[in-house]
């Protein structure tokens, strides 16, 4: 895994990257133009490109060296913050374990992040309306396209509003950021974006549904919830019902001309392609009518993502003629906003990474000796002893500011 981070000015994109080489064994790449005391000799392609800066960091001369480098351990887990224009992501974007990140945070906290940042050094801070033209020229730099172009690009978009660093923790571990399904979904995650692209066609007023029928991971039939074929659209007026502003759900279902995405489904695999075995993902929980076709057609498993009202109903249902019914949620992808956690909710946070880190930590420690003795020769010196305390950290001052920089850009 290869986590690519961007983001504005002190949003706080190296203390996310400082979580995970802490908290997740992470390698940090940097890449830079010149890498400091390289070997230059009468062949100048003996020059190192990739260099080993500290137990945790490694340096890259260019993006290709980086990239080749990041395949070469493809099995070991690395983050980067050089990441400042749209070339660099095009170059990691071709690559199945890369994962970009971009980080923001309101403006008015950024400033005073950035206040807090000089102190230390007795440097005069910037005032606010610096600050907002610096934060300009930073997302829109016209000779690189500036940060603003990547944003779009990002699989998840932190908005970053904690107070502290284990706040900023307790609410990465939350999101479970090393979620390697992040980057290649499994058959639940798969099948209910499939359900949900299927969604898109849906032409009923009341809602989006949609639905897929898979029998041993493949595909047997997909449907939408909308009026039948050569009856109008029900968003061109084809159902009264839906079209009635004032109708409640689960009323007047009689006079609906809607099919619902189930049924469209079922109608179209049939029960004799539907076979045994057959499993039916929809992103939204089956109304009471479906569930039992669901059931007289033989269906084994129902997968949904969204509740509807009547999900005590369906699953007695479902309970009584033997067909298990669960709820999948995908991991959170787009704006996610980072805050800070009641205490009790903290130190659940706390021991669910504990149990994480026990239980991953010496496989991860094996790859960062492989690494290590690949960038040494063979004298291993990368960490191979992973952070598995987590409160033990906390309270002996590892995250505090007086141990690192109190606040990052």
């Amino acid at each position: 895994m290869l986590i690519g981070i961007c983001g504005t000015l002190c949003a706080g994109k190296h203390s996310v990257q400082d979580y995970l080489i802490q908290q997740h064994d992470f390698i940090a790449l940097e890449l830079v133009h010149s890498i400091s005391g390289a070997e230059t000799s009468a062949s100048q392609d003996a020059a190192p490109r990739v260099q080993r800066t500290h137990t945790s960091r490694v340096s890259c001369a260019t993006v290709n060296d980086l990239l080749d480098f990041a395949t070469e351990h493809w099995q070991q887990r690395f983050c980067t913050t050089s990441i400042h224009d749209e070339a660099t992501v095009e170059a990691l974007c071709h690559r199945p374990f890369f994962l970009l990140l971009h980080i923001d945070a309101p403006l008015f906290t950024r400033w005073q992040r950035f206040k807090t940042r000089c102190a230390p050094t007795s440097t005069t801070p910037p005032t606010l309306e610096q600050f907002v033209q610096s934060n300009d020229t930073h997302l829109h730099n016209s000779t690189n396209g500036g940060l603003a172009a990547l944003a779009s690009r990002a699989h998840i978009q932190l908005l970053n509003s904690t107070t502290s660093r284990p706040a900023l923790h307790s609410a990465l571990d939350a999101l479970n950021l090393t979620d390697e399904s992040r980057l290649r979904p499994t058959w639940d995650h798969y099948f209910m974006t499939l359900a949900s692209l299927a969604a898109r066609r849906s032409n009923c007023m009341r809602r989006q549904v949609g639905c897929v029928l898979v029998r041993e991971n493949r595909v047997i039939a997909t449907g939408y919830n909308g009026t039948p074929r050569h009856i109008t659209n029900c968003n061109a007026g084809g159902c009264s019902r839906c079209n009635d502003g004032g109708g409640r759900s689960g009323v007047g279902l009689s006079t609906c001309l809607c099919l619902h995405a189930e049924e469209n489904a079922l109608l179209e695999a049939g029960r004799e392609r539907v076979g045994g075995g057959a499993v039916l993902y929809c992103n939204t929980c089956p109304c009471l009518t479906c569930s039992i076709k669901i059931v007289q057609v033989g269906i084994t498993e129902v997968v949904f993502n969204r509740s509807y009202w009547m999900d005590a109903e369906t699953a007695k249902i479902f309970r009584e003629a033997g067909v298990q019914l669960r709820q999948f949620s995908p991991p959170k992808e787009g704006l996610v906003n980072l805050v800070d956690e009641p205490a009790g909710a903290r130190l659940g946070s706390i021991a669910m990474a504990q149990r994480s880190a026990q239980s991953n930590g010496v496989a991860r420690a094996e790859n960062s000796k492989e690494i290590s003795s690949a960038l040494k020769g063979g004298n291993p010196s990368l960490r191979n002893e992973p952070t598995n305390n987590i409160a033990q950290a906390l309270e002996t001052g590892a995250v505090a500011a007086g141990a690192r920089r109190a606040v990052h850009p």
